[in-house]
């Protein structure tokens, strides 16, 4: 009797062994997220700079659903340039505090693209599903568990979502086939036009003339599908298609000025993105994903030049996966090629400064696809091939998640933490608590009588005062206004003549519409520490005033500010010492 115990146990192991990594990882990462709650690290370029502090400005003011307003920042910028209400990732900041949007957020992205995989792989292969079963959900897991740009991660991880509806439309299953294209049309919920939606159109279009050309007959179910799924991106995304059709306001993007590379550069810059990816979509594939799918690639295809099979190296899915990530790394590349941009956005006007190089975040998904065929091949050849199969993934789960990427929040909060523990001391860099200082700038407010005046930081990032409910002069955003761009460059043009780096990062890009340092080429740092060689500060007070500015928030005591004309109002330090705020106002004159 005990021993059949022990077999049933085995054989239980055996087929759902899976189950302990994954639980294990979800409970650690909710564990120390939510443990340490807002004590936590968490990325900040392209993050709490800026889409966690515009989520909390919405509900700051209120704005999730209004329309014809202003948010409060960038001297007053349409709600409708920032992220739709209807989203999934942006109900989550509707209904839940900040930081508690933001964990769920990751653990939601994490679910979502386990299971999205989990739907495409038991789809394509029915027959083997129960098999492939253990290989399906971590691979699945390996690719929800990717440190991708967060406030994206829904869009990013939904990938095998989209596949899996087109393909149940394409097959015609069930009757009520009404309901798949009711899902398509929702899926938009969980994805994003700019990043995403665009490019799966474009796929969906590439597959419609394929399907349609090898069946000798319109693939209509497809055709359908693509009208379907547009309606969904513009009925979900409808403040981004109003901005782009029909506002006749110039913004940035007019101005906007992009790398052109030469040819070699173009062609070293495709390797670099095949070999490493880019940090928004960071696939961490380079360290066992890319060695495995190389030494595969070469033994498979040596196999068939071997046998002569030269039609299956040209149909193998696997062969037909790599080339995929071939092309949009090499469309990545062609982004810098100045003809061909110019081209398409004479073609498409309304695509002018689109960054149609973005083909290149769908490649995670396509890196850990072509690994799970490799994977489930193993599964095929046998006992011991398949448990090196099981090897592999798990392999590939722990480099994901001891890889300290930009996004590795559970990497960044384990390091920081334990490195305060057993030192002492702690780190230079701050907190989520210690970077928006919530209980310092409520202080601040009151101690000041703050009413909505239009203010602006300096040392530190204006999102700060963006989720702390201050007007803000400065900002980051990718699409505002280009009168306002040169409006606020007269702020600081006294900065920018004296540095010319920083001029060409703001008059040829300008997102990043900042009080620059005169001197140094940046002092805007998430750290304790402030970093700067010059306490002067290099910008037109009299301009700040024209637009409205009277207050500035500088986390450096200024040694020109009378000069510049700017009174001292007060000094304020975080109760445990991390940042000290000096708060300035502008003298009339």
């Amino acid at each position: 009797m005990r021993r059949l115990t022990e077999q049933k146990w085995f054989l239980w192991l055996t087929k759902y062994w899976f189950l302990f990594p994954i639980m294990g990882f979800l409970l650690l990462l909710a564990g120390v997220l939510f443990g340490f709650g807002e004590r936590s690290y968490i990325g900040v370029h392209d993050n709490m700079d800026l889409f966690l502090a515009q989520f909390q400005m919405l509900k700051n003011t209120d704005s999730f659903w209004k329309h014809g307003v202003d948010v409060p920042f960038l001297g007053g910028v349409s709600r409708d340039n920032l992220p739709s209400e209807l989203s999934l990732y942006s109900v989550l900041y509707m209904l839940f505090p900040a930081y508690m949007a933001y964990v769920l957020g990751l653990l939601g992205k994490i679910l979502l693209g386990m299971f999205s995989f989990r739907l495409l792989a038991a789809e394509l292969f029915p027959e083997k599903y129960m098999l492939y079963r253990p290989v399906v959900y971590m691979t699945g897991f390996a690719y929800g568990i990717l440190w991708f740009f967060p406030a994206f991660g829904f869009a990013f991880a939904s990938i095998p979502l989209c596949v899996w509806l087109l393909v149940k439309i394409y097959r015609g299953q069930g009757k009520r086939w009404y309901g798949w294209y009711a899902a398509l049309f929702s899926y938009p919920l969980v994805s994003y036009f700019s990043y995403h939606g665009i490019f799966l159109l474009g796929y969906l279009v590439l597959a419609v003339l394929w399907l349609s050309i090898r069946n000798r007959k319109p693939a209509w179910r497809l055709i359908a599908a693509l009208f379907v799924l547009a309606f969904g991106f513009v009925a979900c995304e409808y403040r981004l298609f109003g901005q782009m059709l029909f506002s006749d306001e110039v913004t940035i993007r007019s101005s906007i000025v992009n790398a052109s590379l030469s040819v070699p550069e173009i062609l070293q810059e495709i390797g670099q993105v095949f070999r490493e990816g880019i940090f928004h979509a960071d696939s961490v594939h380079g360290k066992v994903v890319l060695p495995v799918c190389a030494v595969y690639f070469l033994v498979n295809n040596g196999f068939y030049v071997w046998r002569r099979q030269w039609k299956r190296i040209g149909s193998d899915p696997f062969n037909l996966v790599m080339l995929f990530i071939l092309f949009n790394c090499v469309v990545y590349g062609l982004y810098d090629l100045e003809p061909l941009r110019s081209l398409v956005e004479r073609l498409v006007p309304p695509l002018e400064g689109w960054q149609f190089n973005r083909t290149i975040f769908f490649n995670p998904f396509l890196w850990y696809g072509a690994l799970f065929l490799i994977l489930i091949r193993l599964y095929d050849a046998g006992v011991w091939q398949m448990w090196l199969a099981n090897g592999i993934v798990c392999v590939a789960v722990l480099t994901i998640i001891l890889t300290p990427t930009r996004y590795n929040d559970l990497y960044n909060t384990c390091y920081n933490r334990a490195y305060e523990y057993f030192h002492g001391a702690e780190v230079d860099e701050l907190s989520y608590e210690q970077f928006y200082a919530t209980e310092l700038f409520a202080e601040i407010k009151e101690d000041i009588g703050y009413q909505g005046e239009w203010s602006a930081a300096y040392g530190f990032h204006p999102a700060v005062l963006e989720y702390n409910g201050i007007a803000t002069l400065d900002g980051y955003l990718g699409f505002y206004s280009q009168q306002y761009k040169e409006d606020f460059r007269e702020i600081i043009a006294p900065a920018l003549e004296r540095v010319e780096a920083t001029r060409i990062y703001y008059d040829d890009w300008g997102a990043r519409a900042y009080l620059y340092s005169g001197t140094d080429l940046s002092i805007v740092n998430a750290t304790k520490t402030v970093y700067a060689t010059d306490y002067d500060i290099y910008m037109d007070a009299a301009a700040f005033r024209g637009l409205g500015g009277r207050y500035l928030f500088s986390r450096l005591k200024l040694t020109n500010a009378e000069e510049t004309g700017l009174a001292l109002l007060g000094e304020y330090m975080a109760d445990d010492g991390s940042i000290t705020i000096y708060v300035y106002y502008t003298k009339d004159t």
